[in-house]
């Protein structure tokens, strides 16, 4: 029992780092209707961002984030600009255009961190890497609590942006139907840019908060993808509370595959339940809850 419960816990945590890259991911695809595929690539910059910090400045990466996010909003906010929107702007080409030109995006960031870091692997060990606290029988990793408080702190500021302001109505309105929004004088390329450059920065809140617990190199960015867009549609295409709800489904069921299963089943699990809710749950979780 207390294997399942330290288990549960460790993926409970891990989960709540999942939800806002794919919730990160899920507001892209609500706005734009594309999935971007350089998702993970962009958590990659701002994980070697957050690392420079930290090497050369000797700055603690949970303070690094607060350059690396601003720097990767701009980055996102750049991409859409000068990369993506002028191809959504052309009647004749189709989305799938979009998405390979964000697969063109992640492989240039990809060789591009590898051309200045190498391939090499890297790490981060600060005075709190490796400290644990204890609640009874309970294990609980500082860095992960830590990142797991800053990441539900993110999730509640998204959530009051998209609800409280007139930004985040623009952004939901945008996203539920465009030219109505339009009509009704939001200007949707704005809207477009702003968000993906939102959803980079959520992504890169990830990055800067993974480094503690996490190994670094160009490669990493991958992996991050589809655990995005696994998260994305195990919630349902377009739900950011189905995005946390899939985040916490995968990050607990990675953590048991490694505990019960192996180590090296820790991915795949998670993948089985992708495809098992792509054949009976086509929708996502979106169904049992909506925004």
């Amino acid at each position: 029992m207390e294997l399942f419960l330290q288990t549960l816990v460790a993926g409970t945590l891990i989960g709540g780092l999942y939800a806002i890259i794919g919730i990160g991911m899920t507001l892209i695809m609500g706005v734009m209707g594309i999935i971007n595929l350089a998702h993970g690539q962009i958590l990659m910059v701002a994980m070697y961002i957050t690392w420079v910090l930290w090497q050369y400045l000797g700055i603690d990466p949970y303070i690094g984030i607060i350059v690396a996010v601003p720097v990767v909003f701009y980055l996102g906010e750049g991409i859409t600009k000068y990369l993506l929107h002028p191809l959504m702007e052309k009647d004749s080409i189709i989305p799938e255009n979009q998405v390979l030109m964000t697969v063109g995006i992640g492989m240039v960031l990809v060789e591009l961190v590898r051309s200045i870091f190498s391939s090499d692997y890297r790490s981060v060990q600060t005075s709190y890497t490796e400290s644990i606290w204890r609640i009874g029988h309970i294990s609980l990793s500082v860095p992960m609590v830590i990142a797991f408080v800053v990441a539900l702190l993110l999730t509640l500021g998204l959530f009051l942006l998209l609800i409280r302001t007139d930004l985040g109505r623009s952004i939901r309105a945008t996203a539920q139907d465009k030219d109505a929004a339009i009509l009704m004088g939001v200007s949707a390329e704005k809207i477009t840019i702003l968000t993906f450059g939102i959803g980079s920065a959520l992504t890169a809140a990830a990055g800067s908060l993974f480094l503690p617990i996490y190994y670094l190199y160009p490669d990493l960015g991958p992996i991050f993808t589809v655990k995005a867009f696994v998260i994305t549609i195990l919630g349902g295409l377009g739900s950011t509370v189905g995005a946390i709800a899939g985040g916490l489904v995968l990050g607990i069921a990675e953590t048991f595959g490694a505990t019960y299963i192996s180590m090296g089943y820790r991915d795949a699990v998670g993948l089985v339940i992708f495809l098992l809710v792509l054949i009976f749950f086509p929708g996502g979780l979106k169904r049992l809850t909506k925004i």
